[in-house]
């Protein structure tokens, strides 16, 4: 497991929940003002100076329960308020847009890139603010600190631990089923073909060597059409990434759909989340956030909704979670013993709706529909 994945995967899925509150502010008519109030202040707080210098430390992921409730605190860092199955759905997408992004991935380090494809449109958000344009533009420094010097090696080793984070999550995105990139039982469909990783040749040539040196070249046909890169993205602040994932995938003309068994339902049960060892960095930093956002606090605030309407949110929220067999996990304590559950204290204490959750059975479905 990698230390360095937390910021990443806090900015790319942070990145992601601004596309879709953008697009639902938009579509719900919100006026211009008040739209841009919400995303500076979110923006603001996600990118807190104090907030990213301990957001950077190396550490562990947060368990899916804890980095849930930090969204759902940021979710509501403004005036907007959402319901918990709006809120449900927002981190669905969330994930599954990141989950979707690291699967496709061409080469490990192309996470990065993804990261900055985040970060242009979020500095887009801000460019009216001069302060949260600043705070932004640390982040971006913060960044290339980090990441720019990585080998390959920690950069796979960082997509591997993004890839345990999501394993097990299938929820249905109507955007990635129209374009025939994900199956009906909720997983990416990884196709052969396309455009190959920078630095790389195109397949189709077996080079053999004998003792003296000698070489002999066999060729095959590699079974798909390749495209070699003609050149790298850019890793500053300002450039041309080239890969168009972590681009905004969301807009007034594509409504957004998903189904399956909820994420946030299953993740709000916490089997991953061992409470006789938490996280102190965790707990820290939900601390933290918690300060930041209670200073935000403001009157003027709107609902926002995720659903098409009032009555399809309504029954969206009254479905019942689907309850997790036993049988199917199984929950190892390597703590010393000891240990005060800090970390599920301070969930309780900054709940979000415990609903318990559902075990990834894709046969049991949850369907939401966006307009």
């Amino acid at each position: 497991m990698s230390l360095k994945t937390l910021p990443l995967l806090f900015i790319n899925l942070g990145g992601e929940m601004m596309y879709i509150l953008d697009q639902r502010l938009r579509a719900q008519n919100i006026p211009t003002e008040k739209s841009k109030k919400v995303l500076n202040d979110i923006v603001a707080t996600m990118f807190n100076k104090r907030f990213m210098e301990e957001l950077f430390k190396p550490q562990t992921l947060y368990s899916k329960k804890a980095m849930r409730t930090v969204f759902d605190r940021l979710a509501h860092a403004s005036i907007m308020r959402l319901n918990a199955a709006s809120m449900d759905k927002l981190y669905d997408l969330m994930t599954m847009a990141f989950k979707y992004q690291v699967s496709l991935a061409l080469r490990p380090k192309d996470i990065l890139l993804i990261t900055l494809n985040h970060m242009d449109t979020m500095r887009s958000y801000v460019e009216d603010s001069a302060g949260v344009r600043s705070q932004v533009e640390h982040v971006y420094r913060m960044l290339a600190e980090t990441y720019a010097s990585l080998s390959q090696g920690e950069f796979q080793l960082i997509r591997q631990t993004l890839l345990n984070f999501f394993q097990d999550m299938h929820i249905r995105v109507s955007i990635f089923l129209k374009d025939k990139v994900q199956n009906n039982n909720g997983r990416f469909v990884l196709k052969i073909g396309g455009t190959l990783p920078y630095g790389t040749e195109s397949p189709g040539l077996i080079r053999s060597f004998d003792a003296s040196g000698k070489s002999r070249n066999i060729a095959f046909a590699p079974g798909a059409n390749y495209t070699v890169s003609g050149r790298e993205g850019s890793f500053d602040q300002r450039g041309d990434r080239i890969t168009k994932l972590g681009c905004n995938m969301y807009s007034s003309s594509r409504p957004v759909e998903t189904s399956g068994p909820s994420i946030s339902k299953s993740v709000m049960q916490g089997s991953d989340m061992d409470t006789s060892n938490p996280d102190p960095l965790a707990k820290a930093h939900l601390d933290l956030l918690s300060r930041l956002i209670g200073a935000n606090v403001t009157k003027n605030e709107f609902r926002l909704n995720l659903f098409k309407d009032d009555k399809e949110e309504d029954e969206a929220a009254s479905i019942q979670p689907i309850e997790v067999a036993e049988s199917q996990v199984v929950n190892i304590d390597a703590s010393k013993g000891g240990k005060t559950s800090e970390l599920a204290k301070i969930m309780g204490e900054m709940s979000v709706g415990d609903k318990g959750g559902g075990g990834g059975d894709d046969s049991d479905l949850l369907d939401l529909m966006d307009s």
